[in-house]
């Protein structure tokens, strides 16, 4: 049984070399390049917008989940839990980083009287160096995280809209708070120690730190205070409040997911839906393939009735036209792989070369249409903004592409196959 498995595969290899040395010569051979050519660029293509997007949205992620939401919220916590939860985290060998936190909305008011509406954050002297995240995330523009005494540290974009600079001033005119502190005060004023930007833009515009200290007295002693907790995975956050609300049944845990669940949900419709577009030419091919593969069905017509007059069976000519196509899709999704991750790592040198050409050709045409005009010419900047972004690759991904460029070649030539098997030799003799 064997020995006839390994014939029949002989067999089935020599046929599809010889169709393919001889279609080397004919019109054939220009449709079968054309076709991997394009699993090619559809699989490198997927695999570069895939890179870009998951760098796009794992950037906003990060910063979110690091600095605003964190890993899991611990809220309801009295003041007789509050040391045993966070010697129970802390003795966890999934918690990363835990501390406790107090936040309130607050009305700055700076230079000029400019006014912003943020979210004060107030932490504890040393949350750098207890949040490893946070520390990663957070990139310090000017000065120092300091937020001892009356130190604020604010988002680039709120100092620059209140034209703050370090060692400036600023008020907190209304703050939100407790029913022991003032909705409204002149007294709280603190001094900028520093500036801080992440890579989600809506965290440099509504976010300030300060300390804990500060937070009692400015938000009232009666304030809530929040725990935010870090997992060394941050997708283990289920188990984590399964096992904290089995331990601390009073406490109100709040995961990642919801928290942040209408934002992540638009991101994964975002990216979905791009991936349907390009999956389009995918679809596009195959039915390149599929019509290809009909008239090379058509074209050796009598030489498979010739194999099946010499007794081959119609399976094993079916599988002839099957291993066309899937040595069609394997030659484009793996060149397409290749040349997509080869994209991704040099994304920056990539979208430079990209911006160049079209800045060199846009001058060209504007030569030849108004040259006067040449001189306010200028290389589009979104080029700039997209090769900052850093691509990140999910292997599972990109297994996924590449199997879908294989398959959809392979099943295109299974269906133009098919007509292998409605063939006879009386039929093709009588053409003839």
């Amino acid at each position: 049984m064997k020995t006839d498995i390994r014939t029949s595969l002989r067999w089935i290899l020599f046929t599809s070399r010889k169709f393919s040395s001889v279609e080397k010569e004919g019109r054939s051979f220009v449709t079968t390049f054309l076709a991997s050519l394009g699993i090619c660029l559809g699989v490198m293509v997927l695999i570069v917008v895939l890179g870009v997007m998951n760098g796009f949205q794992m950037g906003f992620k990060d910063a979110i989940m690091e600095i605003s939401s964190y890993h899991v919220r611990i809220h309801d916590v009295s003041e007789d839990d509050m040391v045993p939860l966070l010697d129970w985290c802390e003795q966890n060998k999934a918690v990363a980083s835990s501390y406790p936190f107090m936040e309130a909305q607050g009305l700055f008011v700076g230079r000029f009287s400019r006014q912003r509406a943020a979210l004060v954050r107030a932490v504890p002297l040393d949350v750098l160096s207890q949040d490893a995240g946070l520390c990663r995330e957070i990139d310090i523009q000017s000065g120092l995280f300091d937020v001892s005494g009356n130190g604020i540290v604010l988002g680039s974009t709120l100092a620059r809209q209140l034209s703050l600079r370090v060692g400036d001033e600023v008020t907190i005119l209304a703050m939100s708070g407790s029913t022991d502190s003032s909705l409204f005060s002149q007294d709280r004023v603190f001094t900028v120690t520093g500036t801080f930007r992440c890579e989600y833009g809506d965290i440099n515009s509504t976010y300030a730190f300060i300390s804990m200290e500060s937070g009692a007295s400015s938000m009232g002693q009666n304030a809530p205070v929040t725990v935010g907790v870090k997992l060394s995975d941050s997708n283990a956050d289920g188990i984590f409040i399964q096992r904290l609300n089995s331990q601390f049944p009073g406490v109100n845990a709040e995961s990642w997911r919801s928290y942040n669940r209408t934002f992540f949900g638009a991101l994964r419709v975002e990216k979905n839906m791009l991936m349907l577009l390009v999956f389009l030419i995918f679809v596009v091919v195959a039915i390149n393939i599929y019509n290809g593969m009909k008239r090379m069905v058509f074209e050796r017509r009598e030489e498979i009735a010739v194999m099946s007059a010499l007794g081959a069976l119609k399976k094993e000519i079916l599988s002839v036209f099957m291993m066309k196509g899937f040595l069609m899709g394997f030659t484009g999704a793996f060149f397409g792989v290749v040349l997509g991750l080869f994209v991704c790592i040099n994304m920056k040198s990539v979208f430079a070369l990209v911006s160049k050409l079209q800045y060199f050709f846009t001058v060209v045409v504007m030569n030849l249409i108004s040259p006067q005009n040449t001189a306010f010419l200028s290389e589009n900047p979104m080029y700039a903004i997209y090769a900052s972004i850093p691509a990140r690759i999910i292997p599972g991904e990109v297994l996924v592409v590449f199997l879908f460029g294989l398959l959809s070649a392979l099943a295109a030539a299974a269906l133009a196959g098919r007509d292998v098997l409605k063939l006879t030799v009386v039929e093709v003799l009588h053409d003839e």
